[in-house]
C-alpha cells in the first residue's frame, strides 16, 4: 500500500491553540469521509459519565455528545509504509469535550474499530476504551452508507444511516460552536491508577462542510449510558484529514 501521507503537515501550525510537542511525534493516520454528528446535552447528563479528574467542556453551558463515523489509511507508526489490512480500516467513536490545564481536548466514551490488532494495541498503549465491529462504508450518488455492529459485547451497539456534503468547505472561525466541537489537539484518558493520561495530536484545520444525513439505527449514545438524543443533530462533513500523534504523557498536576 502506497503511503500518500503529506508529511509536510507539521510545519502547518498557526492555527493551533498551543506549540506543538517537543517530543517526537510516533504515528500517522488520515481521516476520510468523516461525519460529525452532534447534539446538545446538559451537562448534568454527561458530567457522572465522565471521570472526575477531567473538567467538563461546555459551549455557553451547553455539553456536547458526538458520534463521528469515518474510515482511515496510513494508520501506520513513523517512518514505517503504510501496510495492506493493518494500515486501513473502518471507525466509528462517541465522544464529548474535556479540558484539563488549559488544553481543551476530546474525551471517548467508545471507539469502535474494523481492526482486531488496532483495537488491541490501541486498548493496550493507550488506555483507549475500543471495541471490535464489523463495518461497512460504501459511496454511491454523492451519498455515503455506513454500518456498524459491535461484536462480542452485549451493547451490540448499532449504527446504520447515509450521509452527504450539502455545502462548501469552510474553516470554523475561533469562538463559534463549530470550532468548539472540532478544532481539538489532544485526548484524554484516565487509567485505573487514576492518572490523567493526554494524547496529543497535530492536523491541519478542519475543512469542513454543512451535511445532511438519514440515520436509521443509533444506539452508539444508549451503549454508553445516555439516552438516545431526539434533538435534531449538528452535522458536519469533512472529505479528509491528516494526523499525527504522540504517544500519550501523564498530566496529573491541576
Amino acid at each position: 500500500m502506497k503511503s500518500d501521507f503529506p508529511s509536510g503537515i507539521v510545519r502547518d501550525v498557526g492555527h493551533r491553540p498551543w506549540p506543538l510537542s517537543q517530543r517526537p511525534w510516533v504515528m500517522t493516520q488520515s481521516w476520510h469521509d468523516l461525519l460529525f454528528v452532534h447534539w446538545p446535552i446538559a451537562t448534568s447528563v454527561l458530567r457522572p459519565l465522565v471521570p472526575p479528574e477531567l473538567e467538563l467542556d461546555a459551549f455557553d453551558g451547553i455539553g456536547w455528545l458526538a458520534v463521528v463515523p469515518f474510515h482511515m489509511t496510513n494508520v501506520t507508526p513513523r517512518a514505517v509504509p503504510a501496510l495492506p489490512w493493518i494500515s486501513a480500516f473502518e471507525e466509528l467513536n462517541v465522544r464529548t469535550y474535556v479540558t484539563r490545564q488549559n488544553k481543551p481536548g476530546v474525551y471517548f466514551f467508545s471507539l469502535d474499530a474494523a481492526n482486531f490488532l488496532a483495537v488491541t494495541v490501541a486498548r493496550a498503549m493507550f488506555d483507549l476504551p475500543y471495541y471490535r465491529a464489523t463495518m461497512a462504508v460504501r459511496a454511491e450518488g454523492g451519498w455515503f452508507s455506513y454500518e456498524s455492529r459491535r461484536t462480542g459485547d452485549a451493547s451490540g451497539a448499532h449504527f446504520k444511516g447515509r450521509y452527504r456534503p450539502v455545502g462548501p468547505v469552510f474553516h470554523p472561525a475561533p469562538g463559534t460552536l463549530q470550532h468548539f466541537v472540532t478544532e481539538r489537539y489532544c485526548l484524554y484518558t484516565v487509567d485505573r491508577a487514576r492518572r490523567v493520561r493526554r494524547l496529543e495530536i497535530h492536523h491541519p484545520p478542519w475543512p469542513l462542510q454543512p451535511a445532511e444525513a438519514s440515520i436509521e439505527v443509533n444506539t452508539m449514545p444508549d451503549a454508553n449510558g445516555i439516552t438516545g438524543p431526539t434533538t435534531p443533530p449538528l452535522l458536519h462533513f469533512a472529505k479528509r484529514q491528516d494526523v499525527i500523534t504522540w504517544l500519550p504523557e501523564t498530566c496529573n498536576q491541576r
